[in-house]
């Protein structure tokens, strides 16, 4: 009901639309829609009425309806106000006219300037001039900060933004020491622009030249955001103003940049650009020590959106900060990539659900009304403003000229007070320019000789503001001159700009990662569970509150679950992940799983969420196990996601890379849909390590195997993961048993070793016998990085060993045991990556007489594992041995589509690989 109301033209947000119309229609019915017509007539309080007394006519227009025309009017500048509003440095544009922000489109005349008339909503006196009408909402809508939020459904939000905007007529009120403060601000980012520009001739840099006021307002979101309660601040950004922000907000000293590096140059770490450096310190605010951290961040700009989103979650789960209050994402964007970057939309649709809230976002778009050479309005976007993505959830906007860097820093309290009261994201639209090309060779005015003759004539933002304040007499024209004199002082000695909190300071909430560098893949980890805890824990996991009613197949499911710990049945594939769940739980692990149907599984297997099926409420019903193990456990967190996978494997990369322990999942429906995140499984979880040094234990779990289901379900790509493979930056596995599942997950988080772990997992096999593990597989052993065949074979007699992984191994045993083969040795490479040298050594000098080595795989010859894994093969394989490849021909698709090629190829792999 409160959802229909939301959004029901009698919502209370359209109380100054139903004003104006009811009165218009009580002068004259006529004047109003036909469907309003008839919607008034029907009340009764209309309806029967007796004829309304004669309306008093002033100038020909009788009163009522001026009243109705002023409250037309203050609508409509709280609707179209920022269309007339002054927003743009350069004025490229002549102010567009906006009929409805006029009086003469009510038929107000200068003869009512005047006259006194109702505010309605308007903060402002009851009664007020139409000329003091006007001077508010002129001042309040239409300066260099202008507000869109008439979007909004909920009426407190636009009363809240009505009040603070309308209360100061959106105008700020600093005293001279604040305003000392952001000329500072000013002067530091310009100077140091300059002095780059100077000192380092021809190096990219990706400057801030012509949005400098950005300094001074991130140094307001620090303070600000420290007074408002928060420990942590996560900045994501792309590579414009980095360098700027590393040096004047985060005081990263500049030799530190731009000097060389203190590295090994045949290391892993072979490092990054300098503009897509992270950095994180402690700085002193007004009101105690606060954290920053800035993401790395590569050239794929909105991506680091959803990064951050992540990480700030791991910290605020870490703090028990449940609103966010604590810690705070401040994301910055570019106008183009916030407009023109799907994947914008992607995190702010995600940013309000249950899984993925941190509380709101402070975003600030860097407008500097260009996209690399694009300026043309008619090409940039579809949409009047780069913000209006933000309007599909209902963010407020606010637009400010960035030559008015008070108006900016009071857009930034806004924004912090928004944020602290509804906890929802909110936008501010610097509207700026870029002073030179978008690198510092490149000639923009080739492209833009308008732009870039105006941006010429550009005086810049601190002299601008600088002369507005010797105007005030608040500084003189020598103290702002010394103020740059002090600064490149600062500069020449590479003194720090921002010093660092005490050097004693300790953050009480601090991720360690010490203990998880420097660790060889091979660590051992004791991954089995003695009988009487796997039980106790199976009992627990199967348990369901009294008089809640689980889906019939539901309760198979878990009476079959309490048989399989009991020893009656094996244990398939969900039961070995529930059980490794909830171990870890048991061993002090949170636990963290998100994707499409990840609660239940894609194929009906997990059922880590259960859903009463006699609940009377949508939003009550559900229980999850596993967050009754024990009392007072880790969290587990089970998230069925939007329909995402771009922004939700971002956020759970961003999650992963602030808490390392915590098992951090996240599941693909099918393991290709991960190619719509490709940019994330390229930039960040394959080589973060190698540019930034940032280790990441978050597990990916794709759904792999050819099933006839055609080319867009069968296959994760997995060479593409292992074209990635190098310096041991990942782990690629495919188990072929519930034990093996078992064991891999428990291992992951048992060794001190934090490195993606990539799953290929199955999806017929989820619930298949063969795949099955007996209860002792659960209680001995590990996870087998490679598997060898059953000991009935005579190791003399083997003439071939194949070796394969994944689905493919139970075609092949099937085929060989109907067969009756003897003298062919299966082996079961679980491990792809790091590539299990010494084991599968071992695995193939077990038969001394066979001299051919196969690899089998389902996948076509050009694509799966073959290609990356020839040379390891080789290195393994004796001076006498050959190797050969069984499987699929070179393919351009993943997979057939026609069920009688796929069976033919299915039996043609078989043949070859049996033969």
């Amino acid at each position: 009901m409160d959802q229909w109301r939301s959004h029901s033209a009698l919502f209370s947000g359209n109380a100054p639309l139903l004003e104006a119309l009811f009165g218009a229609y009580l002068v004259d019915p006529g004047s109003v829609p036909p469907h309003w017509r008839a919607w008034f007539d029907a009340l009764p309080s209309v309806a029967d009425r007796s004829p309304a007394p004669p309306t008093r006519t002033v100038s020909g227009m009788p009163c009522d309806v001026r009243q109705v025309s002023v409250l037309q009017l203050i609508n409509a500048h709280r609707f179209l106000g920022v269309r007339h509003a002054d927003l743009d440095p350069l004025k490229r544009f002549p102010q567009p006219g906006v009929p409805e922000l006029d009086p003469a489109h009510y038929g107000l005349t200068a003869d009512d300037n005047g006259r006194l008339f109702d505010t309605g909503s308007l903060v402002a006196p009851a009664q007020a001039t139409l000329s003091d009408i006007l001077y508010i909402l002129r001042r309040t809508y239409c300066g260099t900060l202008a507000a869109e939020y008439m979007y909004i459904s909920d009426n407190a939000h636009k009363r809240w933004l009505q009040a603070r905007l309308e209360g100061c007529l959106s105008t700020p009120q600093f005293d001279a020491s604040q305003k000392k403060r952001i000329l500072e601000g000013l002067t530091a980012a310009e100077t140091l622009e300059k002095f780059l520009h100077t000192r380092y001739v021809g190096q990219k840099r990706f400057s801030l030249e012509g949005a400098e006021t950005l300094i001074p307002m991130l140094h307001g979101v620090i303070e600000g955001a420290s007074q408002r309660g928060a420990q942590e601040i996560v900045l994501g950004m792309a590579h414009r103003g980095r360098i700027n922000v590393l040096v004047n907000v985060l005081g990263k000293p500049l030799g530190q940049i731009f000097g060389p590096a203190q590295v090994h140059v045949d290391g892993a770490l072979t490092g990054d650009v300098k503009y897509h450096q992270g950095f994180s310190t402690d700085v002193t605010s007004r009101n105690g020590t606060i954290h920053l951290a800035l993401a790395f961040n590569p050239s794929h700009l909105e991506i680091v959106h959803p990064v951050v989103r992540g990480s700030v979650r791991a910290r605020q789960q870490r703090r028990g900060d449940h609103d966010g209050t604590e810690v705070v994402p401040v994301i910055l964007h570019g106008d183009a990539a916030f407009s023109g970057q799907g994947v914008v939309m992607e995190s702010l649709n995600m940013s309000q659900t249950r899984g993925f809230t941190n509380g709101g976002g402070i975003h600030i778009v860097i407008n500097n009304q260009i996209g690399f050479t694009t300026s043309d309005p008619r090409d940039t976007r579809s949409s009047l403003y780069c913000t209006d993505v933000a309007k599909m959830v209902e963010a407020p906007v606010l637009h400010v000229n960035a030559d008015d860097p008070e108006a900016a820093l009071l857009a930034v309290e806004i924004a912090l007070d928004y944020r602290r009261e509804f906890r929802r994201n909110i936008i501010i639209d610097l509207v700026c320019f870029r002073r030179h090309g978008h690198n510092e060779q490149d000639e923009p005015a080739v492209t833009q000789p308008l732009m870039y003759h105006k941006i010429a004539e550009h005086p810049g933002t601190r002299a601008l503001y600088a002369g507005r304040l010797a105007a005030q007499d608040v500084i003189s024209e020598t103290g702002s001159m010394d103020m740059v004199a002090a600064y490149r002082a600062q500069l020449e000695t590479d003194e720090r700009i921002v010093q660092p909190a005490v050097s004693l300071y300790k953050r009480a909430f601090a991720a360690n990662w010490k203990a998880y560098r420097d660790i060889d893949w091979k660590h051992p980890a004791e991954t089995f569970l003695p009988l009487t805890q796997l039980r106790e824990l199976a009992e627990k996991a199967c348990t369901v509150p009294q008089g809640f009613t689980p889906h019939p197949r539901v309760a198979r499911i878990l009476a079959d679950r309490r048989d399989m710990a009991a020893g009656k049945l094996p244990l398939d594939w969900g039961m070995a992940e529930i059980l490794a769940y909830a171990s870890l739980l048991r061993d002090g692990y949170p636990v963290r799983l998100s994707g499409q149907d990840s609660g239940r599984g894609t194929f009906f297997h997990r059922h880590a969420v259960l859903h009463d099926q006699q609940r009377e409420r949508w939003d009550a019903g559900e229980y999850v196990p596993l967050q009754h193990i024990y009392p007072n456990q880790p969290h587990f967190v089970v998230i069925d996601s939007l329909l995402s996978e771009l922004a939700v494997l971002a956020f759970e990369y961003g999650y992963a890379t602030a808490e390392p322990d915590e098992l951090v999942i996240w599941e693909a429906q099918f393991g290709d849909f991960a190619n719509g995140a490709q940019v994330v499984i390229d930039q960040f979880i394959a080589s973060g390590e190698a540019k930034w040094g940032r280790l990441c234990g978050l597990t990916l779990l794709l759904p792999h195997g050819q099933e006839g289901q055609g080319p867009e379900h069968s296959s994760a790509r997995l060479e593409r993961f292992m074209q990635l493979c190098a310096n041991d930056n990942i782990q690629v596995c495919q188990p072929t048993t519930a034990a093996q599942m078992f064991h891999l997950i428990r291992r992951q988080m048992l060794r001190p070793y934090r490195k993606p772990l990539i799953v290929m997992t199955p999806k017929s096999l989820l619930r298949a016998k063969p795949a099955s593990s007996p209860l002792e597989a659960f209680t001995a052993g590990e996870f087998n990085v490679v598997i060898g065949a059953d000991d009935v074979l005579d190791a003399a007699r083997v003439r071939r060993v194949v070796a394969c992984s994944g689905k493919v191994y139970f075609d092949l045993l099937n085929a060989s045991q109907e067969r009756g083969i003897t003298d062919i040795a299966l082996v079961r490479v679980e491990q792809l990556y790091p590539f299990p040298r010494d084991a599968f050594s071992v695995e193939r000098a077990r038969y001394p007489n066979a001299t051919e080595l196969v690899w089998a795989q389902e996948e076509p010859q050009n694509q799966g594992a073959w290609f990356s894994i020839q040379h390891h093969l080789r290195e393994c394989m004796a001076a006498t041995q050959t190797l050969n490849y069984a499987g699929r021909p070179f393919a351009a698709s993943p997979a057939a589509g026609y069920p009688e090629v796929y069976e033919a190829q299915r039996k043609a792999l078989i043949d070859e690989a049996l033969k």
